[in-house]
């Protein structure tokens, strides 16, 4: 059966570990149009102030208020001026980190998955529960390790030689098995 992730569950653990542990995550979108459930397979760490490409680097600002709230809560924010960018805040109360979903199933690259589930800065600092329209749930999907994929970050070499090349990015290529029965609990609606 589902389960809700709580806020939470998002503070007081390591940046990178999260991430691992959100690869097979769902996140869901509810609008007016519906709900939707998309299966998280790529994400990226970003680790506090000491991150050269954490948005932290460069203190506590307007931008990165939502980063040094409680983790549990989104951070979007427009990259280039065109892409709105999804970020799942993960540290305790004033220790910014985050997590950017790069792709779900289905749908590759941070700015396409923000236009295509219409995720826009209006949820800039809400809480991920299902109140503000987007959560997470734990559906049971198991990703083994030998499925996760990791590799530095992408489009941070701005960041210096050390911090570009940090394994900090992880991704997996699902087993249409496990995806089979994710999708099948959904159906039956467990």
């Amino acid at each position: 059966m589902p389960r809700v992730i709580q806020p939470a569950e998002f503070q007081g653990k390591r940046t990178t570990a999260i991430a691992r542990w959100l690869l097979g995550k769902v996140l869901v979108r509810t609008t007016r149009a519906g709900r939707g459930e998309h299966v998280i397979t790529e994400v990226e760490a970003y680790h506090t102030e000491a991150d050269l490409a954490c948005h932290a680097a460069k203190g506590r600002t307007k931008r990165t208020e939502v980063m040094y709230q409680p983790g549990g809560r989104w951070y979007v924010y427009l990259c280039y001026g065109v892409h709105e960018m999804l970020n799942l805040v993960t540290g305790p109360a004033d220790h910014p980190a985050a997590v950017l979903i790069r792709g779900v199933e289905g749908i590759a690259g941070p700015g396409r998955l923000t236009k295509r589930l219409a995720i826009g800065r209006a949820l800039n600092g809400t809480s991920a529960t299902p109140e503000s329209g987007l959560h997470l749930e734990d559906h049971g999907i198991v990703v083994a390790r030998r499925q996760v994929k990791t590799g530095p970050r992408v489009g941070i070499d701005y960041a210096g030689e050390i911090w570009a090349a940090k394994p900090w990015r992880f991704r997996y290529e699902h087993s249409p098995t496990i995806m089979r029965r994710a999708t099948n609990r959904r159906a039956a609606g467990r």
